[in-house]
């Protein structure tokens, strides 16, 4: 299975579980799982780390359209579908309007155009005031899960290494 990555797996990893400083092995893993054509993200969410201007957006800087990958032609044609779906769905308009500018739109339409699984914290909610990921995927029939179920997935093993025999 393909992965692509929200920007929400990478801030929170950042902020919360996978720290830089003190799980390297995760970013370690996400750069070995890329180079096995496993995990990817798109041009529009490396924009938004970026744009965070901290060290994450280094990390983010330094990985080139190899891991977070631009839109081709068949995105471009996936949008009609994606658009299509979301003014469907009884949302409000500011919701559609937002969703519409949003690297999310990107992130959906990518999924749907290359058959990737889409890797998202946020969880399906019964809203009219924002479209919600994985309430995308479920309506366009893409798999989506969280980065933790992804981990397992993979069998990722983030390893202490043994040192001085202990």
């Amino acid at each position: 299975m393909r992965y692509l990555l929200d920007a929400n797996v990478f801030i929170q990893a950042k902020n919360l579980h996978y720290g830089f400083d003190f799980c390297p092995a995760f970013w370690d893993w996400l750069v070995y799982a890329n180079s096995q054509g496993r995990v990817f993200s798109i041009e529009k969410v490396k924009d938004e780390l970026v744009a965070g201007n901290d060290e994450l957006s280094e990390w983010a800087e330094k990985r080139g359209e190899t891991f977070f990958l631009p839109p081709d032609q068949s995105v471009v044609t996936a949008f009609g579908r994606v658009s299509e779906w979301v003014m469907n769905q009884n949302y409000e308009p500011a919701a559609i309007s937002l969703f519409l500018q949003s690297a999310d739109y990107y992130l959906i339409a990518s999924a749907l155009a290359w058959n990737f699984a889409v890797v998202t914290h946020e969880v399906p909610a019964q809203t009219r005031r924002k479209v919600k990921i994985p309430n995308a995927c479920i309506g366009l029939k893409i798999r989506h899960l969280t980065p933790y179920e992804m981990l397992r997935r993979e069998r990722a093993r983030f390893v202490l290494e043994r040192r001085n025999g202990k």
